[in-house]
């Protein structure tokens, strides 16, 4: 009984070191399995088992996409400093796991010395309005020499990104008051076409207006003149000649505009002739001037002054 109970106490070491034995490896990673110091093999997701003492995990890692964040300082071609950041995705391929475990003590730093030889190789070669209308040409430049020089060491570069382009503080001010004076230079041409517009618009509706006005004139004036041809024709069938009838429609006219006047209370004070007689001499003094006037377009024209006096 006592044998076989310390053949128990025995056996319980030799099953807890076969125990050390297993271990877990989680999904997207693989681990080192290193034998005496030396690489023995790569094992998978899911559980696996060493041998104790002699087989270690010298590491673990991961397959999953991972980024990296490197901010450049550089200068562009016309002498302007700026800070790009750049955005670097890579991927350990899984049948180079151990390449990428053994030949690059710290992969991240070998990245970024790549990333900031690429940066300072390209924009000084570019203008800073080009950097970046450019940065596409950049980002592909940085994951091309990447791509080359990472898959010797078992890294893949999935994509590189210029993700942020920031001149000097001085440099974005005068930017922006640049792009402030060529909006307020747009703003002033849209104003004075605007104006120029708003003012032929203008000239035209007045122009239109006086049109209007003339043609309304004339109309009525040709209504006054057909309503007395009508007038002394109907004076002159009755037996009235056509001086008593001018006379009568000269009155007439002569009453109508002082009961215009009267009837508008704004109208100002004018002193006008109201008795009969005053129109009588109104029509003498025009038929007088009319007989004058034919006498000269008969005799030829009015009298050239003389140009010595």
């Amino acid at each position: 009984m006592e044998t076989g109970f310390q053949g128990f106490i025995y056996l319980i070491p030799i099953v807890i070191i076969l125990l050390t034995g297993f271990f877990i490896v989680k999904q997207q990673t693989t681990a080192i399995v290193e034998r005496f110091g030396k690489f023995a093999s790569i094992r998978q997701s899911g559980l696996n088992f060493k041998i104790p003492i002699i087989d270690r995990v010298a590491g673990r890692v991961s397959l999953r996409i991972q980024q990296l964040d490197v901010i450049v300082e550089t200068k562009t071609s016309d002498d302007v400093f700026v800070q790009i950041k750049i955005s670097v995705q890579f991927q350990i391929l899984k049948e180079k796991v151990e390449d990428a475990f053994y030949k690059l003590q710290n992969p991240h730093e070998q990245i970024t010395a790549f990333i900031f030889d690429t940066v300072r190789a390209e924009v000084p070669k570019m203008r800073l309005d080009d950097v970046f209308v450019k940065k596409d040409d950049i980002a592909i430049a940085i994951q091309r020499e990447l791509k080359d020089a990472m898959l010797n060491y078992g890294y893949d570069i999935v994509k590189a990104l210029v993700t942020d382009i920031d001149p000097d503080t001085q440099v974005k001010e005068a930017m922006n008051r640049i792009n402030a004076s060529e909006r307020e230079k747009v703003a002033a041409q849209f104003e004075g076409d605007a104006q120029r517009i708003l003012i032929v618009e203008r000239a035209k509706a007045e122009a239109e207006s006086k049109r209007l006005q003339g043609k309304g004139i004339a109309d009525q004036r040709r209504e006054i003149s057909r309503g007395l041809s009508d007038s002394v024709e109907v004076l002159d069938k009755a037996g009235i000649n056509s001086q008593e009838a001018s006379a009568l429609i000269v009155i007439t006219q002569h009453y109508d505009t002082l009961q215009s006047i009267g009837a508008d209370t704004n109208s100002n004070l004018i002193l006008l002739p109201n008795n009969p007689n005053a129109a009588s001499s109104m029509l003498n003094d025009m038929v007088t001037s009319l007989v004058a006037a034919n006498k000269i377009k008969e005799a030829g024209g009015l009298p050239k002054e003389n140009p010595k006096e």
